[in-house]
């Protein structure tokens, strides 16, 4: 998320035709009848504990994609509310480092996908099974691993997955709150001064207007009712309609960051070190997107192209990271906010470019809700009842949605929320996990020295990263409040 990524909204789409059963029989939609939870519960695992695949997020190959398909997919999981908050992960690191460190960070990332894809198909070729998603592959990875005390705890190896992708995707609901408050909040608070001008050099007072906390609340039932939304080929056209909605609004931000860029030579080279671990938080957040890999790798056509796909894509994705971050500090400097949409002027094509990104991410909201719903539901109503089946899931649902309306209230700072989740869960996905799995499938076979050094310092300075960011989002986060400089006046940004 999660899923993986930054918003991996595709994999949503790939399970509508790629999730079966053992009997080689598509499973029903979650909005069809409810005989399918306990049939899963009793035939979705194999004895070791693993999928055989009839889980939420296990698949076999059915029809084939495209290479282009594929990357497509690649770059939807990759492009969301994360990228938005990389012009502020810039100035906590600094004009000169951040770009530098996001480049490592996208480098790092994007080796520790390929090293999953690696592992997964050697493990695959050891067992002799068609795939494995994350999950199973840590819990084989253990299990064949020379170690009996890994062997033993295998499974703890799955569940661990399986927590941290729900950590993380929720986490991005909780993020998904903030935004959509913010960014409506600001333009409410303008609306009786918004123009059709965006170039004119006028100051704008901002109308002071109800707390964010209460847009909050006010977004609640609406996202209820989209959650309740089960059925996933409706869920794939509100993913097209967000992404036309997210594509639309970079092209507008990025036309406007490109004109009249003032001087930099008054922005700091690197900041102070105590912001830098926000600024791993955000990278980490953003690059969180090694989830998408094994799905995607397992639907291709010929999946032997894959590598080529992953390293093109997300050279792609790095260079509009860069290019964003830098653009965006550049043209806002010091007043930049923890969304760049939050620093548009204050007209009304930059007032519609705030909505229509808003709107993407409230349609993602279902997608990224999706995942760990289809990890908690199963669970809980194959233990309940039949007729209790619907009122036990829409319960669940309208519960977890709850908590992550709760959970943005309690931290309503965007730039805060996104740190916060990406050190504590998209840190472990990404960057922790996948350089000890190498370590434990190829351990017995032989490895290198330097290759086993290489992967222990990624793991060590994943988790470094870990502590250290969750440790500073929340000393912030306990720090007394600071009155927000709103930046969309116009006059601060055109020369």
């Amino acid at each position: 998320m999660a899923t993986p990524n930054k918003d991996p909204i595709w994999n949503l789409e790939l399970k509508t035709d790629a999730t079966v059963t053992s009997s080689s029989s598509p499973v029903n939609p979650p909005d069809n009848t409810w005989k399918e939870y306990n049939n899963n519960s009793k035939e979705g695992s194999t004895p070791e504990g693993g999928s055989n695949g009839s889980g939420p997020s296990s698949y076999q190959k059915v029809k084939g994609i495209t290479w282009l398909q594929t990357l497509i997919h690649l770059l939807k999981g990759n492009i969301g509310t994360g990228l938005l908050g990389l012009p502020l992960a810039v100035k906590n690191a600094g004009l000169l480092m951040g770009p530098l460190s996001l480049l490592l960070m996208g480098i790092v990332a994007v080796h520790c996908m390929g090293m999953l894809v690696k592992c997964a198909h050697h493990l695959c070729h050891r067992l002799q099974k068609p795939f494995l998603d994350y999950g199973d592959a840590v819990m084989y990875g253990l299990k064949t691993s020379p170690s009996s005390w890994l062997q033993n705890h295998a499974l703890w190896g799955r569940h661990l997955i399986g927590f941290f992708l729900i950590l993380t995707q929720l986490g991005f609901c909780c993020v998904y709150f903030v935004f959509m408050a913010d960014n409506l909040k600001q333009v409410i608070e303008a609306a009786n001064t918004t123009t059709t001008n965006c170039y004119a050099n006028k100051t704008v007072t901002l109308t002071p207007s109800i707390d964010s906390r209460l847009y909050m609340l006010s977004f609640l039932p609406f996202v209820v009712l989209l959650v309740f939304v089960r059925n996933l080929r409706v869920l794939s056209i509100f993913s097209m309609l967000a992404n036309i909605s997210m594509f639309v609004s970079l092209v507008v931000i990025y036309q406007y960051i490109v004109r009249d860029i003032p001087d930099p030579q008054n922005l700091p080279l690197m900041a102070d070190w105590k912001t830098y671990p926000l600024f791993f938080g955000t990278a980490v957040f953003a690059f969180e997107s090694i989830g998408v890999v094994l799905p995607l790798e397992n639907k291709m056509k010929k999946n032997d192209h894959f590598p080529a796909i992953l390293y093109g894509g997300m050279t792609l994705v790095t260079l509009l990271y860069i290019s964003l971050a830098c653009l965006g500090y550049l043209k806002f400097g010091p007043a930049i906010q923890a969304s760049i949409t939050l620093n548009l002027p204050n007209c009304w094509l930059f007032q519609s470019v705030k909505l229509l990104y808003s709107l993407g991410i409230f349609f993602t909201y279902a997608l990224q809700f999706y995942v760990p719903a289809e990890i908690i539901i199963p669970f809980v109503v194959s233990r309940v009842p039949k007729k209790w089946n619907l009122v036990v899931d829409l319960s669940i649902r309208t519960s977890l949605v709850c908590v992550t309306c709760a959970l943005a209230i309690l931290v309503p700072r965007l730039d805060l929320v996104i740190a916060l989740v990406g050190s504590m869960s998209s840190s472990t996905l990404a960057l922790i996990i996948p350089p000890l799995l190498e370590i434990i499938t190829y351990y017995s076979e032989g490895m290198s020295p330097l290759t086993i050094i290489k992967d222990i310092l990624i793991s060590v300075l994943g988790f470094i990263g870990f502590v250290v960011g969750t440790y500073q989002a929340l000393y912030e986060l306990v720090q007394p409040p600071v009155s927000p400089t709103f930046a969309n006046l116009t006059s601060a940004f055109v020369q």
